[in-house]
């Protein structure tokens, strides 16, 4: 399958997952003051994406503060996702499972296969998009191994200074 990437700009791709807890993820449906920002994680089998989550539960008030409502969001099955929320402290996140490889493409997110024995056997390398109100996509950072991601005071301080500049989309110009 072919890689692209959403460009900044344009309508996000669709995202609708279902979430611990019943109530399933629809960004569409979200209603944020400011934005929605999803973190699309590897799974269970990643202690940086545990780092990564357990700091953002801890931080999620910042992100009401601002107006952002934030989801995370994985391939791994419900199971997995239970065991993340039974081991993790992540207990005050909207937490998506049973993302589908389809969905993570048109996301731009890149895609592995099983190299150890914890991994599924694929799974969607990190990524964080921020969608405006209206579903445009504003940006979108992506991974393809787990590390040098971008820390979770740094987008609070980011998604702060745009909403109080009215900072514009960057990179909206196709390659």
């Amino acid at each position: 399958m072919s890689h692209t990437t959403p460009i900044p700009g344009q309508p996000a791709p669709s995202l609708t997952v279902e979430a611990l807890g019943g109530k399933a993820i629809d960004i569409a449906a979200d209603r944020p003051k400011n934005f929605t920002v999803v973190f699309f994680y590897r799974g269970l089998h990643c202690p940086i994406c545990r780092k990564q989550l357990e700091e953002l539960n801890e931080k999620l008030d910042a992100f009401d503060e601002i107006g952002v409502t934030a989801h995370v969001v994985s391939m791994d099955e419900k199971e997995r996702a239970e065991k993340q929320k039974a081991e993790w402290s992540i207990g005050n996140l909207s937490i998506g499972f049973g993302l589908t490889e389809k969905s993570a493409r048109e996301w731009g997110l890149f895609m592995s296969q099983k190299e150890q024995d914890a991994e599924p056997d694929r799974f969607a390398e990190p990524g964080i998009a921020v969608i405006k109100p209206d579903g445009t996509l504003y940006s979108l950072h992506l991974q393809n191994v787990p590390f040098a991601r971008p820390t979770i005071d740094g987008l609070v301080e980011g998604l702060s200074f745009i909403i109080e500049n009215d900072y514009p989309i960057r990179g909206k110009l196709a390659a």
